[in-house]
Protein backbone atom coordinates (compact mmCIF):
# COMPACT_ATOMS: atom_id res chain seq x y z
CA UNK A 1 0.00 0.00 0.00
CA UNK A 2 1.41 2.92 -1.22
CA UNK A 3 0.24 6.50 0.02
CA UNK A 4 -3.72 6.82 0.94
CA UNK A 5 -6.31 8.19 2.29
CA UNK A 6 -7.36 6.87 6.01
CA UNK A 7 -11.21 6.14 5.04
CA UNK A 8 -11.83 2.83 5.65
CA UNK A 9 -9.84 1.78 8.96
CA UNK A 10 -11.07 -1.39 10.85
CA UNK A 11 -11.41 -1.58 14.57
CA UNK A 12 -12.67 -4.86 16.66
CA UNK A 13 -13.56 -4.26 20.51
CA UNK A 14 -13.82 -7.45 21.99
CA UNK A 15 -14.85 -9.36 18.77
CA UNK A 16 -17.90 -6.58 17.72
CA UNK A 17 -16.59 -5.27 14.37
CA UNK A 18 -17.18 -1.43 15.15
CA UNK A 19 -15.72 0.06 11.83
CA UNK A 20 -18.88 1.21 10.62
CA UNK A 21 -19.44 4.02 13.93
CA UNK A 22 -15.94 5.04 13.86
CA UNK A 23 -15.25 8.42 12.95
CA UNK A 24 -11.54 8.62 14.29
CA UNK A 25 -8.71 6.56 15.83
CA UNK A 26 -5.18 6.76 16.73
CA UNK A 27 -2.99 3.98 17.59
CA UNK A 28 -0.31 5.27 20.21
CA UNK A 29 2.98 3.40 20.90
CA UNK A 30 6.04 4.89 22.53
CA UNK A 31 8.83 3.92 25.10
CA UNK A 32 9.23 5.87 28.26
CA UNK A 33 12.57 7.55 28.23
CA UNK A 34 15.08 6.41 31.06
CA UNK A 35 17.22 9.02 31.08
CA UNK A 36 21.06 7.95 31.03
CA UNK A 37 23.47 10.70 31.00
CA UNK A 38 26.42 10.69 32.46
CA UNK A 39 29.03 13.27 33.19
CA UNK A 40 31.31 14.30 30.42
CA UNK A 41 28.28 14.13 28.14
CA UNK A 42 27.30 17.18 26.42
CA UNK A 43 23.97 16.20 25.39
CA UNK A 44 21.29 14.08 27.15
CA UNK A 45 21.36 10.59 26.85
CA UNK A 46 17.87 8.23 26.93
CA UNK A 47 17.64 4.67 26.58
CA UNK A 48 13.65 3.28 25.89
CA UNK A 49 12.52 1.92 29.20
CA UNK A 50 8.98 0.39 29.45
CA UNK A 51 7.16 0.33 26.22
CA UNK A 52 3.46 2.05 26.38
CA UNK A 53 0.25 2.06 23.86
CA UNK A 54 -2.76 3.26 23.66
CA UNK A 55 -5.69 3.83 21.65
CA UNK A 56 -8.55 6.84 21.23
CA UNK A 57 -11.85 6.31 19.22
CA UNK A 58 -14.11 8.43 18.35
CA UNK A 59 -17.61 6.69 17.31
CA UNK A 60 -20.68 7.72 15.83
CA UNK A 61 -23.07 6.51 18.87
CA UNK A 62 -25.93 3.63 18.46
CA UNK A 63 -27.65 2.13 21.10
CA UNK A 64 -29.08 -1.10 19.23
CA UNK A 65 -28.25 -4.54 20.23
CA UNK A 66 -24.58 -5.43 19.40
CA UNK A 67 -23.34 -1.92 18.28
CA UNK A 68 -21.38 0.76 20.34
CA UNK A 69 -22.86 1.28 23.75
CA UNK A 70 -24.12 -2.37 23.85
CA UNK A 71 -20.35 -3.39 23.43
CA UNK A 72 -18.58 -0.39 25.48
CA UNK A 73 -20.62 0.04 28.44
CA UNK A 74 -20.08 -4.19 29.72
CA UNK A 75 -16.66 -3.54 29.03
CA UNK A 76 -15.55 -0.60 31.10
CA UNK A 77 -12.44 -1.61 33.41
CA UNK A 78 -11.82 -5.05 31.63
CA UNK A 79 -9.01 -6.37 29.40
CA UNK A 80 -10.55 -6.89 26.03
CA UNK A 81 -8.89 -7.65 22.55
CA UNK A 82 -8.70 -4.73 20.49
CA UNK A 83 -7.64 -5.46 16.66
CA UNK A 84 -6.76 -2.14 14.69
CA UNK A 85 -6.17 -2.26 10.92
CA UNK A 86 -5.61 0.53 8.61
CA UNK A 87 -8.33 -0.53 6.54
CA UNK A 88 -10.64 -3.40 6.49
CA UNK A 89 -8.44 -5.87 3.73
CA UNK A 90 -7.22 -8.66 4.53
CA UNK A 91 -3.74 -8.60 6.88
CA UNK A 92 -0.96 -8.24 4.39
CA UNK A 93 2.35 -6.43 4.67
CA UNK A 94 0.75 -3.22 3.29
CA UNK A 95 -2.13 -3.63 5.79
CA UNK A 96 -0.51 -4.97 9.60
CA UNK A 97 -2.74 -5.29 12.27
CA UNK A 98 -2.53 -4.11 15.06
CA UNK A 99 -3.85 -6.77 18.75
CA UNK A 100 -3.74 -6.25 21.94
CA UNK A 101 -5.33 -6.34 25.19
CA UNK A 102 -6.59 -3.52 26.56
CA UNK A 103 -8.50 -1.98 29.09
CA UNK A 104 -11.21 0.59 28.34
CA UNK A 105 -11.15 3.45 31.04
CA UNK A 106 -14.07 5.44 31.19
CA UNK A 107 -17.07 5.22 28.59
CA UNK A 108 -19.53 8.62 28.51
CA UNK A 109 -22.98 6.54 27.01
CA UNK A 110 -24.59 10.57 26.49
CA UNK A 111 -22.36 13.65 25.73
CA UNK A 112 -22.99 16.79 23.09
CA UNK A 113 -25.43 19.38 23.05
CA UNK A 114 -27.86 20.35 21.68
CA UNK A 115 -28.27 19.94 18.03
CA UNK A 116 -24.87 17.88 17.37
CA UNK A 117 -24.50 14.48 15.92
CA UNK A 118 -24.27 11.83 19.04
CA UNK A 119 -20.80 10.57 19.45
CA UNK A 120 -18.64 8.77 22.12
CA UNK A 121 -14.72 9.49 22.60
CA UNK A 122 -12.53 6.38 24.29
CA UNK A 123 -9.44 5.18 25.20
CA UNK A 124 -8.26 2.23 25.61
CA UNK A 125 -4.84 1.42 27.91
CA UNK A 126 -2.88 -1.58 28.65
CA UNK A 127 -4.98 -4.21 29.98
CA UNK A 128 -4.14 -6.27 32.89
CA UNK A 129 -1.48 -8.66 31.51
CA UNK A 130 1.51 -6.33 30.74
CA UNK A 131 4.00 -9.00 29.41
CA UNK A 132 1.91 -9.68 26.35
CA UNK A 133 2.09 -5.92 24.88
CA UNK A 134 0.89 -5.81 20.99
CA UNK A 135 1.52 -7.68 18.74
CA UNK A 136 1.76 -6.74 14.59
CA UNK A 137 0.96 -8.85 12.53
CA UNK A 138 1.47 -9.13 8.24
CA UNK A 139 -0.38 -12.26 7.74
Amino acid sequence: MAKFVLSDASIVINSVDLSDHCTSVTFNYEAEAQENTVMGDTTRANLGGLLNYSVDVEFAQDYATNEVDATLFSIVGTSVTVVIKPTSDAVSTSNPSYTGSMMLQSYQPVSGTVGDRAVTSVNFVPGDDGSTGITRATS
